[in-house]
C-alpha cells in the first residue's frame, strides 16, 4: 500500500509508453483482426465442452455453435460439467449433450476435461473458480475461450499469468471474454487512436453505470459455501464485487488505449441499497487509476436505482477526443465514425479462436485479461481501504479471499461452513496487513 498522494510519476511520451509496449501485443492484435474466417483448406474438428452452465455458459455455447456455423468447421459440444445436478442437465436441454456427459460436483471439470477428441473448453463458472479451471484446462492441453474476470485476489491472478505463460509453450490457443478486443468498431477506432489520430493521450473517462441495482437471489442450501455459490455475485471470493465481474470491460479498453496497465490507485465507494440483504459486496465505486507517464483513468461503476445510466469509455488527447467503440473528434478537423460492417463481438471472438486453432496462429489473450482483471481488483482494494495502492503490492498480495482448498484443488472441495465478511468498511479493511485487517459477519 501506499500513502494516497497525487504527484504523477515523471512523465514520458504516450507513444514511448505504446511503442514499448507494442512488440508483445502485436501477435494478439493480428490473431483478432476483423473478419476472421477459416479457409476450407484449414478446417479442423472442434469438440468443445462447457464448464459452467448458468446464463452466461448458456450464452457462450450458442456463440460458439453460432462461430461453428460462421467458419463452416465440424464443430459441436460433447459434455458440459456444473457443480449442480439440475444446472449441468440444461447441457442435455439447450444442446443435446448426452445425458452421462453432463456431469456434475466439483470435480465435474476434470470429468469433462478428461472425454475423449475434447480440444476447446468454454470457462464460464461464478468466476472465483476459473483460475483453478483454468489451470487445469492448459495442463490437459486444451485450448481455452475464458469469461472475464479471472481471479478475485492476488493468488488467483499469479495462477493466471502461470498457467496463461504455460498455455504460450504449449501452443494453445486462448481467447477470453472481453468481446471488444473481438469488435470491429474498437479494433478500428483504437488502431487511430495508436497512430496518433488525437495525438498523446493525456486522459481517460469509463463508466459501467447501472440504472438499477444487481440481482439478488436470496440464501438457498444447507451449508454456507452452497448458499454463497448460489447467490455468488454478492460474496467477493466468488465475483470479485461488480467492479471485477462487469467494470472489467471498460478497464480493459483503457489497457489496450494505453498499451499496458496502471501502476497505483486512489479509490472511494459504499454500499446503500443493498443495506441487511445477505453478502459482501458493494453499490458502487468511483476510483482514479496512473498509468506510466502519469496520465489518468477516472472511472466510475455502480449498481443505484437512478434516473441514468452508462456503458462507455472516452478518450481525451493533445488534439482531439475519441469514444473508443467507434468516433474520434480531431480538434479542427472533421471528425470520424466507424461505419464498417461487423459481427456481433460475443460469436467472433469464437471465430478468432477456431480460426487460431485451425489455422495454428498465434492468440493468447491470457495475460491481457489478467492484467485488466487485477486492473479491477486493485481499485476495489483501494475503495475498501481507502488508501492508495500500487500494482506490486496487490499481484503479491498472500491474502486468499476464497476456501485454501479452492487454490490447491478445486475439485476436491466439499460443501461445508465458510466465513461471511461484512460488508469492507475504509480505514477498517485491509488485506495488506500483516496480518490482514477483515471484519466477519455476525453468525
Amino acid at each position: 500500500m501506499q500513502n494516497n498522494q497525487t504527484n504523477p510519476t515523471p512523465a514520458v511520451s504516450r507513444r514511448q509508453f505504446i511503442k514499448s509496449s507494442s512488440l508483445a501485443a502485436a501477435t494478439t492484435a493480428a490473431a483478432v483482426s476483423f473478419p476472421s474466417i477459416l479457409s476450407a483448406q484449414t478446417k479442423q474438428p472442434v469438440r468443445a465442452v462447457i464448464i459452467g452452465v448458468g446464463g452466461r455458459g448458456g450464452g457462450a455455447g450458442r456463440n460458439f455453435l453460432d462461430a461453428v456455423k460462421e467458419t463452416g468447421v465440424d464443430g459441436k459440444i460433447v459434455a458440459v460439467a456444473d457443480l449442480f445436478p439440475e444446472q449441468a442437465m440444461r447441457g442435455k436441454e439447450s444442446f443435446d449433450v448426452p445425458e452421462e456427459k453432463c456431469f456434475s460436483g466439483f470435480n465435474a471439470y476434470e470429468k469433462a476435461l478428461a472425454v475423449p477428441e475434447v480440444n476447446y473448453v468454454i470457462l464460464a463458472t461464478p468466476p472465483g473458480f476459473r483460475a483453478s479451471h483454468f489451470t487445469a484446462a492448459v495442463e490437459a492441453g486444451k485450448n481455452v475461450f475464458t469469461e472475464k474476470p479471472v481471479a478475485m485476489d492476488g493468488t488467483g491472478c499469479r495462477m493466471m499469468y502461470k498457467a496463461a505463460e504455460a498455455a504460450k509453450q504449449k501452443n494453445l490457443k486462448v481467447a477470453a471474454g472481453t468481446q471488444r478486443r473481438h469488435q470491429a468498431s474498437y479494433i478500428e477506432t483504437i488502431q487511430r487512436l495508436k497512430d496518433g489520430a488525437i495525438g498523446d493521450i493525456v486522459s481517460l473517462r469509463a463508466y459501467w453505470v447501472n440504472g438499477g441495482p444487481i440481482w439478488h437471489r436470496g440464501d438457498h442450501g444447507d451449508t454456507d459455501l452452497e448458499r454463497q455459490i448460489r447467490n455468488w455475485y454478492h460474496y467477493i471470493w466468488l465475483s470479485g464485487d461488480h467492479i471485477c465481474e462487469q467494470h472489467v470491460h471498460n478497464l480493459d479498453v483503457a489497457n489496450w488505449v494505453m498499451g499496458g496497465h496502471p501502476v497505483k490507485c486512489w479509490g472511494q465507494g459504499a454500499r446503500q441499497q443493498l443495506g441487511d440483504k445477505s453478502g459482501e459486496i458493494w453499490d458502487d465505486f468511483s476510483v482514479e487509476y496512473e498509468y506510466p507517464g502519469g496520465v489518468r483513468l477516472h472511472r466510475h461503476c455502480g449498481q443505484i436505482k437512478r434516473e441514468w445510466s452508462s456503458v462507455s469509455e472516452a478518450v481525451v488527447g493533445a488534439k482531439g477526443t475519441a469514444d473508443p467503440g467507434g468516433h474520434i473528434a480531431p480538434k479542427g478537423d472533421q471528425a470520424w465514425r466507424f461505419r464498417g460492417k461487423a459481427i456481433d463481438p460475443y460469436v467472433q471472438e469464437h471465430i478468432d479462436l477456431i480460426t487460431a486453432i485451425g489455422k495454428d496462429t498465434e492468440l493468447n489473450e491470457g495475460k491481457q485479461v489478467t492484467d485488466s482483471t487485477l486492473t479491477a481488483i486493485m481499485g476495489r482494494e483501494a475503495a475498501y481501504s481507502g488508501a492508495g495502492v500500487d500494482w506490486e503490492t496487490v499481484l503479491n498480495s498472500k491474502f486468499m479471499y476464497g476456501p485454501e482448498q479452492l487454490y490447491a484443488d478445486s475439485a476436491k472441495m466439499e460443501f461445508g461452513p465458510f466465513r461471511t465478511l461484512r460488508p469492507p468498511m475504509p480505514s477498517m479493511h485491509d488485506i495488506f496487513k500483516d496480518p490482514p485487517s477483515v471484519a466477519l459477519a455476525k453468525a
